[in-house]
């Protein structure tokens, strides 16, 4: 029995380890060091999936942090760039400032993001795209139900980071399976995406 019992407390012990709870920026610095304390998050692996492959296009409605309401009809024609995040998220921060350059670098060009807090609520998430200088809007993902069951088939919505690129069509076209960790490559898949359709 004292087994069994030693057996759970050493689960939840491992558990607790991967939860992302604290709001320190100790997290970026341990997931640049390679460590994989404080949050759950795949290795930055880069899915893409072909045009026959990518099934149907993705439809959704959320509320944004600022409480205005968001649509895919919003992106309609655009390529589309939806990262899952959180604010207390080590790799979230670290991946951050690379979103936003690929984002400046590519909406003239046809291309937009959104952004998908899994947790937090307004103050928290407004908290984090003012000190990271995010500028494209992210829904609150916490509360809402609908828009849960719209991404639950596509990803694992609590392993953020998790970003997908939906083409012009808005079918997921790749996936970034973790943070994405390179500006270049996301910059690439996004401007392939956006001359896909001309």
């Amino acid at each position: 029995m004292r087994r069994i019992v030693a057996g759970i407390a050493a689960l939840a012990l491992a558990v607790t380890l991967t939860a992302c709870t604290s709001e320190n920026d100790d997290l970026a610095d341990q997931y640049r060091e390679g460590s994989n304390q404080g949050f759950i998050s795949g290795d930055g692996t880069v899915e893409e999936i072909a045009v026959a492959d990518r099934g149907e296009p993705i439809v959704f409605t959320g509320t944004g942090v600022d409480g205005e309401t968001i649509s895919s009809d919003d992106y309609a024609g655009d390529v589309l760039v939806v990262n899952f995040w959180y604010a207390a998220c080590g790799p979230c921060r670290v991946e951050a400032p690379i979103l936003e350059s690929v984002f400046q670098a590519t909406q003239d060009a046809g291309a937009d993001f959104v952004g998908v807090n899994i947790y937090d609520g307004p103050e928290q998430a407004t908290s984090f795209e003012e000190k990271y200088g995010v500028t494209y809007p992210s829904m609150l993902l916490r509360e809402d139900t609908d828009l849960k069951l719209t991404f639950a088939s596509l990803t694992t919505i609590q392993a953020a980071p998790t970003t997908l690129v939906l083409d012009t069509q808005g079918r997921v076209a790749a996936r970034f399976i973790g943070a994405v960790q390179s500006e270049s490559i996301l910059r690439s898949v996004v401007t392939d995406l956006v001359a896909e359709d001309s």
